[in-house]
C-alpha cells in the first residue's frame, strides 16, 4: 500500500498534527519528540519557523515508511496524557476524513493503529507495498532481502489465485525468516552467541513460536503483535493437512487480509527499532 500522498493531503494531515490553538496543539519541541517516537532516524530540528510549514517539509523529505509510522503514531493513545484512547480516536477520525479521499485509512489491529486501504468491502489489509526498500533499510544482507522478496511475491501469487492455504504458509515463512535475520543482525546477544531454545540450549533452528516470543521479550515487537502473530503461526501449520482438518477451517481472502494486518504492524515495529539504532551503529562502523 504505497502512500503517495497528494500535497493537499499532506498539508491537511500536518494541520491536524500541529492543531494550532486546538486541544491537541503541539509546540516545536513536541513535534520533534513526535517524529522520534514515530521511529524517524535523525529527525530534523525545529527551527522556529511556522510549525505547519516545518512539518510539511519534513514529511515531504521523508520516506514513505516513516510517513506511515508518523500518521499511525499520532493516532496512538500513548500520544495523549489524559483520556488517551478517546483523544486518539478523535484524532484518528479527523485523519481518516482526510485520508479517505485517497482511499486510505488508519484502522485498529488489537487497539494499535495500522495503515490500510479502503476497498469495496471496507478496510483492506494487503502485503506491505514498498517492501524492497523497507527491507533493505533494516536487513544488511542483500541475498537475504532477495529471498524475503521472493517469498512475499510467491505469497501474493497464491493469494491472487485463491490458494489461500499456501498463502498462509508463505506468510508464516516470510515472517519467520524476517524475524530470524532481524534478531541475528540487531540483537547484540544473539549476534554474538546465537539463539537459544526455551531450555537454554544453543540452537541454529529456532521455531517461529520462539522467534515471536523472543522478539517480544526483547522489546522489538509489541504484545498485541505477539498475540496476533501466534494466530498467523498456527495457520502456517496448515502445511500439515491433519492440523487444518482438526481446526476445521477453510481460509478465504478475508483470512489472508486479517493476517496481513499484524504482519504490517510487526514490520513497522522492526523499522522503528532499526531507525532508532542506526545512529549508534553508524558510529560503530565509523
Amino acid at each position: 500500500m504505497a502512500l503517495e500522498l497528494d500535497p493537499k493531503t499532506i498539508e491537511r494531515v500536518t494541520r491536524i498534527i500541529c492543531d494550532i490553538d486546538g486541544p491537541f496543539e503541539r509546540r516545536g519541541w513536541q513535534l520533534e519528540a513526535l517524529l522520534r517516537d514515530a521511529g524517524w532516524n535523525d529527525p530534523p530540528v525545529y527551527d522556529g519557523s511556522s510549525r505547519v510549514l516545518w512539518l510539511t517539509e519534513a514529511i515531504n523529505s521523508a520516506d514513505q515508511a516513516s510517513v506511515e509510522r508518523l500518521i499511525c503514531r499520532v493516532c496512538h493513545p500513548l500520544e495523549y496524557d489524559e483520556d488517551g484512547i478517546e483523544s486518539a480516536e478523535l484524532v484518528r477520525q479527523e485523519i481518516n476524513q482526510v485520508l479517505a479521499l485517497q482511499g486510505l485509512t488508519v484502522s485498529q489491529v488489537a487497539g494499535q493503529p495500522v495503515m490500510a486501504r479502503l476497498g469495496g468491502d471496507g478496510v483492506v489489509y494487503t502485503a506491505p507495498e514498498e517492501l524492497e526498500p523497507r527491507l533493505r533499510a533494516i536487513i544488511d544482507d542483500s541475498a537475504t532481502v532477495d529471498w524475503l522478496l521472493e517469498r512475499a511475491e510467491e505469497t501474493r501469487i497464491c493469494e491472487a489465485n485463491g490458494a489461500y492455504v499456501f498463502a498462509l504458509i508463505g506468510m508464516g515463512s516470510f515472517v519467520e525468516y524476517l524475524l530470524y535475520t532481524f534478531l541475528h543482525q540487531w540483537d547484540p546477544d544473539i549476534k554474538e552467541r546465537g539463539f537459544t531454545d526455551p531450555s537454554g540450549r544453543r540452537t541454529t533452528r529456532p521455531s517461529l513460536d520462539h522467534l515471536i516470543k523472543t522478539a517480544h521479550s526483547k522489546g522489538y515487537i509489541q504484545l498485541d503483535r505477539r498475540d496476533f502473530m501466534d494466530r498467523v503461526r498456527d495457520y502456517r501449520n496448515f502445511v500439515h493437512l491433519r492440523h487444518q482438518t482438526e481446526k476445521d477451517l477453510r481460509p478465504d481472502r478475508h483470512t489472508i487480509m486479517m493476517c496481513w494486518g499484524p504482519i504490517r504492524a510487526v514490520l513497522t515495529d522492526l523499522e522503528a527499532v532499526a531507525s532508532k539504532s542506526s545512529p549508534a551503529r553508524d558510529r560503530e562502523c565509523g
